[in-house]
């Protein structure tokens, strides 16, 4: 199902980073190949993605996340299914980074509830410095407290992730959200290319990477196929691909999209598996409109990472109780063991 084929509509990566000796040893994913494994029996595409699944992890642990938003609102992009920006009336008012003591209180609760990173997000288009300097702050405190840490702040420019590096930071979130050749249906005030650049200047200054995308905004099949290709295809993949499902937002342009068949979440979560293998793949925003039986799928078809609590920034998520009860029906467990449910 590999090739060494060009992806379609292809874009130029970040320049630095790729080797001879990383091209020679990593698998290059078309957008044909990719559509054929999600065009796959859905039974077949299961069976694949959970034999790549146990290669390279236990099958039945995952990673618990809890996901804050430490500036909410106000943000300047357009993206069509966001409610945080400032062009749609979604009742989400701006409001200011929080201080350090809130954060320390919210990471800590994190980790008594058995997370193990804490990721920060802030609506803004870009961080100025000053901003870098008060998000470096918030990350070391979240490192004291004990978790991985992780924030979304962004497009970055030269030298701002080198200085999240040194105040600790593990992991930059920034999503591309969807395959280039769809990227205009969703969003107008930035490039794809935009997108590429952040995630080679976080390369460069040896932060992980945490990047995904969003299914259910009206693309197709093979535009699903095309975001996989661009996250698997990029010089190095991401060590975390959060896959969400649109959550409809009263007030933005996506509000009335038709549901996706849940079953192309899996799909999408199964592919990510088998073209990324040693990824955690996240199951993240509209887990909780999938139910407990689509989220088994989602389990089976490779995803070990959750965003964990009741909220993501500013929508829904299953809560703390439920999902231990979910995972403890599944005979789940995670990384560092989740307090009041027992292991295998």
């Amino acid at each position: 199902m590999t090739s060494n084929d060009l992806i379609e509509h292809p874009v130029t990566l970040h320049p630095r980073r790729s080797t001879a000796a990383d091209e020679a040893v990593r698998e290059r994913w078309s957008v044909d190949a990719i559509d054929a494994l999600l065009n796959l029996p859905f039974n077949d595409l299961m069976w694949r993605a959970q034999q790549v699944h146990r290669q390279h992890f236990d099958a039945n642990e995952v990673e618990l996340a809890t996901l804050l938003s430490v500036k909410t609102g106000g943000c300047p992009e357009d993206c069509g299914y966001c409610p945080q920006s400032v062009h749609y009336d979604t009742g989400v008012k701006a409001e200011k980074l929080m201080a350090s003591g809130e954060v320390r209180a919210a990471a800590e609760a994190a980790r008594q509830a058995g997370a193990t990173r804490f990721c920060m997000g802030a609506a803004w288009r870009a961080p100025k410095d000053r901003d870098i300097d008060a998000v470096a702050e918030l990350v070391r405190t979240v490192k004291d407290v004990g978790l991985e840490a992780c924030v979304t702040l962004g497009m970055l420019a030269e030298g701002q992730a080198e200085r999240l590096r040194d105040a600790g930071l593990d992991y930059y979130n920034h999503n591309l959200d969807c395959a280039p050749d769809f990227y205009g249906e969703v969003i107008s005030t930035r490039d794809y290319q935009d997108r590429l650049d952040t995630l080679g200047r976080v390369r460069d200054a040896g932060v992980k990477v945490c990047s995904g995308g969003i299914v259910g905004m009206g693309e197709s099949r093979r535009h699903r196929a095309g975001l996989v290709a661009q996250l698997a295809n990029l010089p190095e993949y991401p060590e975390s691909v959060p896959i969400n499902h649109l959550v409809k937002v009263e007030g933005t342009p996506l509000a009335d999209q038709p549901d996706l068949d849940p079953f192309e979440w899996v799909r999408v979560i199964a592919a990510a598996r088998i073209t990324m293998p040693t990824a955690r793949v996240r199951l993240s925003a509209g887990r909780q409109q999938q139910g407990d039986a689509v989220q088994a799928l989602a389990f089976l078809a490779g995803a070990n990472s959750v965003f964990y609590g009741d909220k993501l920034l500013v929508t829904g998520n299953p809560d703390v109780a439920a999902d231990r009860t979910l995972f403890k029906r599944l005979g789940i467990v995670s990384r560092a063991g989740i307090p009041g449910v027992s292991g295998r």
